[in-house]
């Protein structure tokens, strides 16, 4: 069965409602969730961080009353997610770079006050593997791991069917694991960390490798790209160049399928979930695409190389289903989870 993320007429859906609020740092999206994970409602908000986060909250409680007052239902829980550091206990932002102007708020209050109604709170990657596991690539599954490849890597992790948000509120944390120990490895783009893996498989991790070949004299399609602080240079602008056969290009590629092999098989030794999934925008394509077949396929073959045979048939390497939607889709759901728990 393919989950669709099309919203239905309140008619259509099966109650309770819960929401899911994934709060990132240019956007916020709120969707009313049902019982079975569709929605009935959707809302993005501009983030507008430089306002300050008492603005946002009152736009996000206001958009939550106009929108039960209109289907006239209400939704149990909020299931609230942002970018970290955050201290999940307390309810606290500690200092997200996208939301400077947020540091040190605390923002489950802040909700809950509004809404006069219980928050669960989540870092934002981990709120896309939820929604993975419940509705996405996961949902057959009792244990996943995620990682999202985007600007940087974000993780999430599901061991028989619990988060692993961690005692500091750092668990999953994948994009942090170190995959190179050298003292010249490269320094991730978020808190410049040295041998994460961001540094090497992230979209930022991309650009720079790649102008780093150009900068050596490596021809490529993509040579005229550079400019500075004003370089066009991108992920995207690589993959494209990967799909018409641009060899620089689809040496890139296998490189970041290889570091995502090496931090997988880590990963994998540790927690030993059965399934990997991979989503995220920097996914060179994804399934349906060449170059995102030969991307999977070098990282499988990589973890091949450097596990056990009995692990690597038994753990499966897959892209996510949900696209963007995974974040407040599991929002939604760990609402849902922890409100069936309470």
């Amino acid at each position: 069965m393919t989950y669709s993320n099309a919203t239905i007429e309140i008619a259509q859906a099966t109650a309770p409602f819960f929401w899911g609020v994934d709060i990132g740092g240019t956007g916020i999206k709120l969707a009313l969730v049902d019982d079975s994970g569709h929605v009935v409602s959707f809302t993005n908000l501009p983030t507008r961080q430089s306002e300050g986060a008492d603005a946002a909250m009152d736009q996000i409680a206001e958009v939550i009353q106009k929108t039960e007052d209109s289907l006239g239902v209400r939704g149990l829980r909020i299931g609230l997610g942002a970018p970290g550091p955050m201290d999940l206990p307390n309810g606290l932002l500690v200092s997200p770079p996208q939301l400077p102007a947020w540091w040190g708020y605390k923002i489950v209050d802040a909700v809950e006050t509004r809404t006069n109604r219980p928050v669960s709170f989540l870092n934002d990657a981990n709120a896309a593997a939820y929604g993975e596991f419940w509705l996405g690539s996961g949902r057959a599954e009792s244990s996943m791991l995620l990682l999202t490849l985007g600007t940087g890597v974000g993780g999430g992790i599901i061991v028989d069917d619990e988060l692993i948000n961690g005692v500091n509120s750092c668990g999953s944390e994948c994009g942090h694991m170190i995959v190179d120990p050298a003292p010249t490895a490269r320094l991730c783009v978020w808190g410049g960390g040295r041998g994460h893996l961001e540094a090497y498989a992230s979209a930022s991790g991309v650009v720079q490798r790649t102008r780093e070949l150009l900068t050596q004299g490596a021809q490529s399609a993509l040579t005229g790209l550079l400019g500075g602080e004003n370089s066009e240079l991108t992920a995207k602008k690589v993959y494209e160049a990967a799909l018409d056969g641009d060899a620089l290009s689809l040496q890139v590629v296998d490189e970041t399928a290889r570091w995502l092999g090496v931090g997988i098989t880590t990963l994998v030794h540790t927690i030993d979930p059965g399934t990997v999934v991979l989503g995220g925008a920097m996914t060179f394509g994804g399934p349906n695409c060449k170059i995102g077949q030969r991307f999977l396929a070098g990282i499988s073959e990589e973890f091949r190389s450097r596990t056990f045979e009995n692990i690597f048939a038994g753990t499966h390497i897959k892209f996510a289903t949900l696209g963007p939607e995974a974040g407040y889709l599991g929002l939604a759901g760990y609402a849902r989870k922890e409100h069936a728990q309470d």
